[in-house]
């Protein structure tokens, strides 16, 4: 049938009609597998294909041609070969050669699994993994030129302004954000508390934190309730969030980019901007002026101090670079 698993997978290479080799032969049984059994998609079963032939056409120069013979050597050599071309094939990335590595691993188990082989030579080798990707800050002069280009004395002007000091002044993720309830404020305070606001956000796992709101952002926000909000709500059916569209119902996230972006547009930053930028240069902003990692950690709402470690990467590095321009004999 047209569509059907069964009609994607017609053996690639064959002769006379039947599979040249053991090797295929197998391969052929697993691509069934994954098809007919497991239910994978047409064009995952396609992508599975085309990552095993160049696995079959690297055995195959290596004058293996059935199952058993396969060395974890043949798969520790295949995973170089992904990364530099030296089969003829196209040299991949770190992503499409871990993809491909993980068809290879599943071919193995189900080999073993089968009782195909007797053992797995491909169980302890494992996809090329990325350097840690550090986060994207911005610096604190690009946040405020972000933040007063946002400012504008109009219901979405002052409610555009109040979003992003909030983003930036909590370090909250832009699902939490949209996410606010007036209730969840505390703007208010006693005459004898001098500390700043706090704000009550929900993280993932609706796990609850209080997070302080500096000055900046509790102003803004006072604003846009006295000011904007009461004349978007008034065109809506009436709804606890925060932020609002022009329709009075919860701002969406992709209005939530937009808004960044037109800001930093507007404030001529050429570099790539996103909510969580904001939610970067907060954490790194931060651990630069001094903060401890697990007060960091716990207003970002990590889970495990781990996680935020990785701010201090970015830290480490302004810090050396701090140095070296600076030190005189830092450099000679």
């Amino acid at each position: 049938m047209v569509g059907s698993p069964e009609a994607s997978l017609k053996p690639a290479s064959t002769v006379d009609g039947a599979p040249t080799n053991a090797l295929n032969r197998n391969v052929e049984n697993y691509l069934q597998h994954l098809g007919i059994e497991r239910g994978l998609a047409l064009n995952t079963v396609s992508a599975y294909r085309r990552d095993l032939m160049r696995y079959v056409g690297f055995l195959a120069g290596k004058d293996v041609d059935k199952p058993t013979n396969v060395t974890r050597h043949h798969v520790t050599e295949f995973v170089q070969v992904l990364a530099d071309g030296s089969d003829g094939g196209t040299p991949l990335g770190l992503r499409s050669a871990a993809r491909t590595v993980v068809a290879v691993r599943g071919l193995h188990k189900f080999w073993a699994l089968e009782g195909i082989t007797t053992t797995d030579p491909a169980a302890d080798v494992h996809p090329p993994m990325a350097g840690k990707r550090l986060p994207k800050a911005i610096s604190v002069s690009e946040v405020t030129q972000i933040l007063e280009a946002a400012g504008a004395d109009t219901a979405a002007g002052l409610r555009d302004r109040a979003l992003l000091e909030f983003l930036y002044s909590t370090g909250a993720r832009i699902s939490e954000a949209i996410g606010l309830d007036v209730d969840d404020l505390a703007l208010a305070r006693d005459a004898e508390d001098s500390g700043p606001a706090v704000v009550r956000l929900f993280g993932k796992g609706s796990k609850e934190r209080l997070v302080p709101l500096g000055s900046y952002a509790a102003r803004a926000i006072e604003a846009y309730l006295v000011r904007g909000r009461p004349l978007q709500v008034a065109k809506g059916k009436g709804t606890p969030a925060l932020f609002l569209n022009a329709r009075g119902g919860r701002l969406s996230r992709q209005s939530a980019w937009t808004i960044l972006k037109a800001a930093a547009e507007k404030a001529n930053i050429t570099k790539d901007v996103s909510p969580h930028t904001l939610r970067h240069s907060f954490a790194t902003h931060l651990l630069e002026g001094g903060a401890d990692v697990r007060v960091v950690q716990e207003l970002l709402g990590h889970s495990s101090v781990t996680t935020t470690q990785v701010y201090t990467l970015v830290t480490a590095d302004t810090i050396r670079e701090v140095y070296a321009a600076a030190h005189p004999r830092a450099l000679g």
